[in-house]
């Protein structure tokens, strides 16, 4: 599992004035909930961006005051009109209390479908899952290798091990459809055959 080490400071003013100075400073307030005390703190924007800019599920380990906190993050506010990260909210990972994750979808083999030259069209990227944080993966593979031309994988059909998946079952993620070309060639194959 793919981790970053964050390195923050303790908050010691709350409120929108104190959160101003803090991003006047090219930093960013953030938050971590979930364990046993909520811990207000603030790092650089740039120590957050391996963490925010990314398609790929991480670990931040955020050191705050001396104690490392383990977390994954949970939310993220950005600013209207700049676009700039203007808060963080972090998760932190406690052993055995189960968490809500959205984990990347990794498609592996080639499908059939494609092969007879259909297109693979994926309609989700990730699933929503609820796992302990030892249960948690960086990716979840979905072997695409027997989905034929015209046919979905659905999130019913994803195999997953220690993790529930909360996505509605009948969703489908991946299919493969005909392309034109391939319409265009059995348009042509069926007129053939009228024609005999």
């Amino acid at each position: 599992m793919k981790s970053i080490t964050i390195e923050g400071h303790l908050r010691t003013d709350h409120g929108k004035k104190a959160a101003r100075q803090i991003r006047s400073q090219e930093n960013v307030p953030a938050v971590i909930y979930g364990g046993a005390q909520e811990v207000n703190f603030y790092a650089s924007a740039k120590a957050f961006k391996p963490l925010v800019y990314t398609g790929e599920f991480q670990i931040a380990e955020v050191t705050v005051d001396g104690k490392m906190y383990r977390c994954i993050l949970k939310d993220l506010q950005f600013d209207k009109v700049s676009d700039a990260l203007i808060h963080l909210d972090l998760l932190e990972l406690v052993e055995d209390k189960k968490v809500v994750a959205t984990l990347p979808l990794k498609f592996t083999g080639t499908s059939v479908g494609v092969k007879e030259g259909g297109k693979l069209v994926i309609k989700i990227k990730s699933l929503k899952v609820k796992a302990l944080p030892k249960d948690l993966v960086e990716t979840i593979n979905v072997d695409i290798t027997n989905l034929a031309l015209n046919a979905n994988i659905r999130v019913e059909d994803v195999k997953a091990p220690g993790l529930e998946i909360m996505n509605s079952p009948r969703i489908p993620i991946a299919s493969v459809v005909m392309t034109r070309q391939l319409k265009q060639e059995e348009a042509t194959a069926a007129k053939e055959v009228k024609k005999k």
